[in-house]
């Protein structure tokens, strides 16, 4: 009488046991790549809707500009200073108004001093901005200090004055730009083409007060023109 067997011999055991290995190092290597993929795409979410935010915020303040017809009393100073590992950054200083208080319990008018500047610290740089809340000229500058945006890259400014773009606009200038260009970018070494803003105001003249919105271009004389 032959008797049936039963069980599995080594030979099959090993084949399965190498089957099921494999099919769990694929299933693994396929689901970090999915949480890594994620995580790059939440990151990029991140720096764009942080640059967005500083972009909406600037544009915002520059809308608000405070302008009483005389220009002593209006204050515009956009400059460039060197930062660490052969970066810059613009300065962009000027009186802009609002009804939202800085300090809730002090007493304040609707008239404040905005500075928007790029801090680097090693390998960390954010885009900071003061408010200055009943700013005095007699004294020293002071304000809230506060973080809008962090892992900035690029913090740049500048200033058209109805023939040409310039990198500066010193207080000696005693007159607005007609247009002011606003260029943010995210800080990610690992992408080639990073989140970025470039906005364009426009200070003087009809429409004073109109935002443009470049798609990843500078500024420059011939995109102003193309945006009007």
């Amino acid at each position: 009488m032959i008797s049936k067997r039963t069980g599995f011999t080594l030979v099959e055991v090993l084949v399965a046991s190498t089957i099921g290995v494999f099919i769990t190092m694929v299933s693994v290597g396929a689901l970090r790549a999915i949480m890594a993929s994620a995580e790059m795409v939440d990151s990029n979410i991140n720096a764009a809707a942080e640059v967005r935010f500083a972009a909406n915020m600037i544009s915002r303040d520059l809308q608000n500009l405070y302008n009483d017809g005389n220009i002593e009393n209006t204050k515009f100073i956009g400059t460039v200073e060197p930062l660490e590992q052969d970066n810059y950054t613009s300065y962009l200083i000027f009186y802009t108004t609002g009804r939202t208080k800085a300090r809730i319990d002090q007493p304040e008018g609707d008239l404040y001093e905005v500075e928007y500047y790029l801090m680097q610290e090693g390998e960390t740089s954010s885009l900071m901005r003061r408010l200055w809340p009943n700013p005095h000229e007699e004294l020293e500058p002071g304000g809230i200090l506060t973080i809008i945006a962090e892992n900035i890259a690029l913090f740049e400014v500048q200033y058209f004055d109805g023939e040409e773009w310039s990198e500066e606009w010193p207080e000696e200038m005693q007159a607005l730009p007609d247009l002011v260009s606003i260029s943010i970018a995210a800080k990610q070494p690992d992408r080639s083409n990073p989140p970025s803003e470039s906005i364009i105001v426009n200070l003087a003249g009809p429409g004073a007060g109109d935002v443009s919105i470049l798609e990843g271009g500078e500024a420059t004389a011939d995109s102003t023109e193309s945006s009007e």
